[in-house]
């Protein structure tokens, strides 16, 4: 300003992007299409020491039980309803010529140009969180169980690999208690090292408290009994040590032979059959007391989310813009930092750049 000294205001901060786990979702099928996502820059600074305006956070809703990875880090663990965890954070804003005047400079005519925020690719995953979850080799009967016992519509077919999604249901007791039941795809030999339908679906197991172990009497249970026990204890996460409730499905076929494999894990044997319903009303019955309660939910003085990487420090450079193009000022950061953030910036191509006292232009 003529004869006032400077007074140009900061500029505002990018924005944040924030993933927050919503209970109202089940699957993140939303984001097939939209990989890749970024925040509002923030606003410039203005005359008469005006603050330019923040960029607005961009909030991405998953389903609970959403894991953040990046490369084979694990980033955070959505695990309960309104968990949260901020991705990317937005840039500082540069501060304005008035901020920068000093006894020695009263009239600055620079400012700092605001930096760019942070840029991260990650992979998000799902693991559903079940009260217990169908294990079983395929086409034991586990998609027409889970329809028989509560609200899902599973697609059911009398061949393999009819399930290719894992599915939730309801169980619903008579005194309004729930449960919820997965049904994961059929396991077979070598699950657990990606064969078949792959160990990724072994991880829907990891968070459910019981395994619901599907076998089909018309064929030799100990076979069944032991290929699934096998890829269990080779996948790991606990779930060899994991309480079972076997059943023993299609006795309109055959008549149910003694489960005879004796194991502490088992809780409970059932003999049904799903085609006819026989045996199945018992069976939901008794689930509601095999199945543990579920531990406490986290209290407020637990944090929403778990982050484990640690803070990126402060940059230990400035970027400035004079009358003439751009000045660096501290430790300068690498060529391909640097041209980032003068690209944000809005450089061109031949903008003059003062790093070390030598000036240089912009490459093409």
């Amino acid at each position: 300003m003529p004869k006032g000294g400077p007074d140009g205001g900061d500029g505002g901060a990018g924005g944040d992007v924030v993933v927050i786990a919503d209970p109202a979702l089940r699957d993140l099928s939303a984001f097939r299409r939209r990989q890749r996502i970024a925040a509002p820059k923030g606003g410039n600074g203005g005359p008469g020491r005006r603050h330019g305006a923040d960029g607005g956070d961009v909030e991405l809703h998953v389903p609970v039980g959403t894991q953040v990875r990046e490369r084979d880090e694990l980033v955070a663990d959505l695990a309960h309803p309104g968990a949260r965890v901020v991705l990317a954070r937005g840039g500082p804003g540069g501060r304005g010529n008035a901020r920068l005047a000093s006894s020695t400079r009263q009239a600055p005519r620079f400012a700092e140009v605001g930096l760019p925020g942070e840029e991260r690719e990650v992979e998000l995953r799902l693991k559903l969180l079940a009260d217990a979850a169908l294990v079983g080799l395929p086409n034991a009967g586990k998609s027409s169980l889970l329809a028989r016992i509560s609200n899902a519509r599973p697609k059911v077919a009398g061949y393999a690999f009819t399930t290719l999604q894992p599915v939730l249901g309801t169980v619903e007791a008579t005194d309004g208690r729930q449960l919820v039941v997965a049904d994961v795809p059929g396991l077979i030999e070598g699950a657990s090292e990606g064969v078949g339908l792959g160990h990724e679906f072994l991880a829907h197991l990891e968070r459910a408290r019981t395994l619901i172990h599907v076998l089909d009497v018309s064929k030799p249970l100990a076979e069944q009994w032991a290929t699934i026990d096998a890829e269990l204890a080779a996948y790991g996460a606990g779930l060899e040590s994991r309480p079972q409730i076997v059943v023993l499905n299609k006795i309109d076929l055959a008549p149910a032979p003694a489960f005879d494999v004796a194991d502490d894990r088992v809780v409970a044997v059932f003999a049904l059959s799903c085609a006819t319903g026989a045996g199945v009303d018992e069976f939901r019955r008794r689930l509601f007391s095999l199945v543990p309660e579920a531990a406490p939910a986290p209290g407020d003085e637990l944090a929403d989310y778990a982050v484990y990487r640690p803070r990126p420090r402060a940059r230990p450079w400035q970027l400035l813009r004079t009358e003439r193009g751009f000045r660096v000022v501290g430790t300068p950061p690498p060529a391909d930092e640097l041209e980032r953030a003068l690209r944000a910036a809005g450089a061109r191509t031949g903008a003059e750049v003062e790093v070390g006292g030598e000036t240089l232009e912009l490459a093409p």
